[in-house]
């Protein structure tokens, strides 16, 4: 067992299956004591007992993380095993329903998907992030998904992972001073969200009307397991990434990228002190030409 994370405390989010659960066995392989959550308790338990089969140390704490009281109970679980909380990850989530868009959507299934994404996020960093201050540092890594760039359709669920990586920012921002920080990671894998027939025509349709283009069409289709995934969250939870925070990362399969920081070009300027605002049609012409 590797020593880079020993001695540390980590609470898995969603750790019962897919992409979780390969994290969550990677960070105990690396010596780290693991909460395992899920909404189902069955399967956050076999995790758990699996990992400790395999030689590491893990509990299952199921549940709906998305419920702040929920939340608290899992970082005292993780304080009361391990000893600390050192390492939030959040890697919950559910579907966008199946041909879902902004025309079609009910408010109840956009504020679901907002729910099991940002308020899970926020209730589980709200929950972690006083007792990291208070122990002097941490890591948290929040799962967010390429699809916030709007490309792969859906309303709620694209809504949800933007605001995740908004949230993470400020987050890594307001903690740095106290030596926490926060990451994203947009992962590629195939888990159950992103295997079957219906996601296979989901991604072929989006091709068709030109929001995929061939080359991530295939990448879709072809994804990888979640093992090639797992290593960029270990990663940023350890000491080698004690530099890194509120960055956007990307990784698949063999593919590992990060998101520039967003920030405006210029299309025009005048100084407001001796200009007048600028027109419609000044704003056209500038906008038009760039």
């Amino acid at each position: 067992m590797s020593p880079l994370l020993a001695d540390r405390g980590a609470v898995v989010i969603g750790g019962s299956r897919g992409i979780g659960a390969a994290v969550a066995a990677l960070l105990a392989r690396h010596g780290a004591g693991v909460v395992v959550n899920g909404r189902d308790a069955d399967a956050a338990r076999a995790t758990a007992d699996k990992i400790a089969a395999d030689g590491g140390h893990a509990v299952a704490h199921p549940g709906s993380a998305a419920d702040q009281s929920a939340a608290e109970s899992l970082v005292d679980k993780c304080i009361d095993e391990f000893g600390a909380i050192h390492i939030l990850v959040n890697c919950a989530g559910i579907a966008e329903p199946p041909g879902s868009s902004i025309l079609d959507i009910s408010a109840a299934q956009f504020a679901e998907l907002l729910d099991a994404h940002l308020g899970t996020v926020f209730a589980t960093c709200r929950a972690a992030a006083p007792k990291m201050v208070a122990q002097g540092g941490g890591s948290i890594i929040n799962t967010s998904s390429v699809a916030f760039l709007g490309d792969y359709g859906g309303s709620g669920y694209p809504a949800g992972k933007g605001a995740v990586n908004s949230l993470t920012l400020a987050i890594a921002a307001e903690l740095k001073e106290h030596g926490v920080r926060a990451n994203v990671v947009c992962p590629g894998a195939k888990t159950r969200l992103s295997t079957g027939a219906a996601y296979e025509a989901h991604i072929t349709e989006l091709n068709r009307r030109g929001l995929l283009d061939d080359v991530s069409m295939q990448g879709s289709l072809d994804v990888a397991t979640p093992d090639y995934v797992a290593p960029i969250y270990a990663y940023l939870a350890s000491d080698l990434a004690e530099r890194v925070t509120g960055e956007i990362f990307v990784a698949s399969g063999g593919f590992v990228g990060r998101f520039p920081r967003p920030a405006p070009t210029p299309i025009g300027y005048r100084d407001h002190h001796d200009a007048p605002p600028w027109s419609v049609t000044e704003l056209a012409g500038l906008i038009n030409r760039s």
